[in-house]
């Protein structure tokens, strides 16, 4: 079975550097993929991705080392286990809140006897090769979003599961729990002491601690704290930002004004 690169790089104790993928284009997942991320992660939760989008998304990924994930919309056994046969090498589970809920998403990316994901890999196996079938449970990633109070409360028993791999921030529904606006890269000190204290159970579990970003600076600073899976950006953001500052570059340097629309 083609390895879990990234998978493996965080049993190794490395740190991975991806980002998220939220435009329905198998072209764009393509390009992505070429700009040499350790791992991309296509949003079916938050973007505007259904499952038709994602199988050619991971299609185009697959030109590549870059290892595909896939953010489910739910903890949702059946889209769990579409993903995978699919091709997904780890699926990003949001708002998970206990131990039940953590053993739910186990439950349905492990093939018996450790779960219960059902056989059928359909396009897992063209893309994984030789011994999926064997190997996927050592293999695919699960990685649990970290982002209500009442994971919070529960984050120990959600980290002593057996078969979570990840414990992933979302920073702006963290920020919800913590009774603030929502924002990505939070400069609030509580806020921070709080993406510091889900670290430190991840060391103490030994899960990878993960956090979601979207600058060079919080990647670097989470990084540097020692998060293994964190996110640079996502598709849409670099586009507009570049385009944005060439654009903006261009104007200045040729005085040429936005064209104003009017009667």
């Amino acid at each position: 079975m083609r390895p879990n690169t990234v998978k493996r790089a965080w049993r190794a104790g490395e740190r991975t550097i991806g980002a998220w993928l939220g435009t329905p284009s198998a072209h764009i997942a393509e390009s992505m993929a070429h700009a040499g991320f350790d791992w991309l992660c296509i949003d079916m939760q938050h973007g505007v991705i259904d499952y038709n989008d994602t199988v050619e998304m991971l299609r185009g990924i697959s030109t590549t080392d870059t290892v595909p994930f896939v953010r489910v919309p739910w903890n949702d056994p059946p889209t769990l286990m579409k993903v995978l046969d699919a091709g997904a090498y780890g699926v990003v589970i949001p708002l998970v809140n206990n131990r039940e809920e953590a053993e739910r998403a186990v439950w349905a990316c492990r093939y018996p006897p450790q779960g219960g994901r059902s056989f059928g890999p359909a396009r897992a196996t063209m893309y994984a090769g030789d011994g999926y079938v064997d190997e996927a449970n050592d293999e695919i990633a699960v990685i649990c979003m970290i982002e209500t109070a009442e994971a919070l409360d529960n984050l120990d028993e959600i980290l002593s599961v057996d078969g979570v791999d990840c414990a992933y921030i979302g920073p702006s529904d963290l920020a919800y729990a913590l009774g603030m606006q929502p924002r990505g890269d939070n400069p609030d000190p509580r806020h921070q002491e709080t993406v510091l204290s889900v670290l430190e159970a991840c060391k103490r579990h030994g899960v990878t601690p993960g956090c979601h970003t979207s600058s060079v600076e919080y990647t670097t600073k989470w990084l540097d704290a020692g998060f293994q899976m964190v996110t640079l950006g996502q598709d849409s953001a670099f586009m507009r930002r570049a385009a944005g500052e060439d654009l903006a570059a261009a104007r200045e340097q040729t005085g040429v004004p936005p064209v104003r629309g009017g009667a």
